[in-house]
């Protein structure tokens, strides 16, 4: 039997909606621990170190190996490596629901974040491959860009109400089912992909990337102990040198893991440079944010998660009705640099608080702010990173994106702790807390408007 025309448009939009879901669980993990941790910290004694690496694990181990998952969907197949890593999440998560120590729930964490690599280059790939009609394109990576900021907000909702009325443990449970709605959905309306078996694996490539990443981030949490002692520059200058081989490598190997002429494109490069921005500012004030809501506001779990709802709303909103519409028009120089430089509006916003700031003259315009700078920067990021790259290197590009995305959100989380804990000075009083969250904010602020800046220039008028 023939299919129809609607048949294929709606087959269509039932793989967004199943990919949309899956997305959305990766996402979702890289804050609904978050709003939790206050409680998982007193459940498990985590220090204030094992606080930080229970996010960081997750990232880390997401953004260090999503160029080798992207590979492997290439590889072996975007479908095949999609449900395999559903299944794994699933069971990662599980097991850090279950977690009987710290040690436990990190390791749980990490291996999250390995099954994420393999699942996130598989649905943006499938996403690019399956909408090639401008109009649908734009839709499409609408919704998809507002779930892949939007869901960090989601997640500090949901992880909210979890700790609030169950406890901090279903905040790794809840991945359990919705994992199974993305599996089935992925299996039923997701087709088979072709698999190109010629793809060689460099693990040479991947090792370096990931170990430079990884002791890059190290070097930065470090600082806030040890200042810049001999094993932190230590720690510095070896991710250094092994992000450069990496570099060096790809540009010689015969089967990267990153075809460098991915990124060598002005306006890829600029959407990379992007994402990665706007995550650093954006995700490491979630967490001071958190703190600040629960530890010096004084509200609970589920009240300090629907506080977040603005942010949700403000994204959602600009992603789908707003950036799609103006990206044929304007081109995406003005919405690269014009949402970065909303977000560092946001962050400048962020300044201003004190232990007795209010909800609503604060916190709401900052978090306003947040939600439209990213909404107007992800859809076209998605779009533009993705654009023209061909079938045996789309799994690459993918991954691209959401690496750019996972090492922004690490090295945000890392240096702006840092920077956050220097200021205060080893001080525990309210006042000395939200200093320190109001300098890392300031510094934050002036990295998202470099980059702002860097997009204006970089990309020339009218770009595609």
């Amino acid at each position: 039997m023939t299919t129809t025309a609607p048949e294929r448009v709606a087959g269509r939009w039932l793989a967004l909606a199943a990919l949309g879901l899956a997305q959305l669980m990766v996402v979702l993990d890289t804050t609904v621990v978050n709003i939790a941790l206050p409680s998982a910290q007193r459940a498990l004694g985590l220090s204030g170190t094992g606080r930080q690496w229970t996010i960081s694990a997750y990232t880390l181990a997401f953004g260090g190996l999503l160029l080798l998952g992207g590979r492997l969907a290439d590889r072996l197949g975007r479908r095949t490596t999609l449900l395999v890593g559903i299944a794994g999440f699933a069971v990662a998560s599980a097991v850090g629901g279950a977690a009987p120590s710290a040690g436990w729930l990190i390791g749980a964490r990490a291996a999250q974040g390995v099954f994420a690599a393999l699942l996130a280059p598989s649905t943006m790939s499938l996403l690019t491959l399956t909408f090639t009609d401008p109009r649908e394109r734009g839709k499409a990576f609408g919704i998809f860009g507002a779930i892949m900021m939007s869901g960090s907000a989601l997640g500090l909702t949901v992880g909210g109400a979890l700790t609030q009325f169950l406890d901090w443990r279903w905040s790794l449970y809840v991945n359990v089912p919705v994992a199974v709605l993305a599996g089935l959905g992925a299996w039923f309306a997701v087709p088979p992909t072709a698999a190109h078996r010629d793809t060689q694996l460099d693990w040479t490539s991947a090792a370096l990337s990931c170990g430079g990443v990884v002791l890059l981030v190290h070097a930065l949490s470090e600082v806030a102990t040890q200042g810049f002692s001999p094993p932190v520059l230590g720690f510095l200058v070896l991710s250094l040198f092994l992000l450069g081989w990496f570099v060096r490598r790809q540009a010689r190997h015969p089967h990267p893991l990153l075809p460098l002429a991915v990124v060598r494109d002005r306006a890829r490069a600029v959407a990379y440079l992007t994402i990665g921005a706007a995550s650093f500012g954006a995700f490491g004030m979630f967490l001071f944010l958190t703190y600040q809501l629960q530890v010096v506001m004084g509200y609970g779990a589920l009240a300090a998660a629907l506080a977040f709802l603005p942010t949700l709303g403000a994204n959602m909103l600009t992603s789908t009705q707003l950036s799609g519409r103006l990206l044929p028009r304007v081109g995406p120089r003005p919405l690269l640099a014009g949402g970065l430089s909303v977000l560092a509006c946001g962050l400048v916003a962020a300044t201003r608080l004190t232990p007795d700031a209010s909800y609503a003259g604060v916190v709401l315009p900052m978090q306003l702010l947040l939600g439209v700078g990213a909404g107007l920067c992800m859809p076209v990021v998605l779009n533009v990173a993705t654009r023209d790259v061909g079938a045996r290197d789309a799994g690459a590009a993918s991954a691209f994106v959401t690496t750019s995305q996972q090492v922004g959100a690490s090295l945000g989380t890392a240096a702006l702790n840092t920077i956050a804990t220097a200021a205060s000075a080893g001080l525990t009083t309210p006042t000395a807390i939200v200093h320190g969250y109001t300098t890392a904010s300031a510094w934050a602020a002036a990295i998202v408007a470099a980059a702002a800046l860097t997009a204006f220039l970089v990309l020339p008028r009218g770009s595609r």
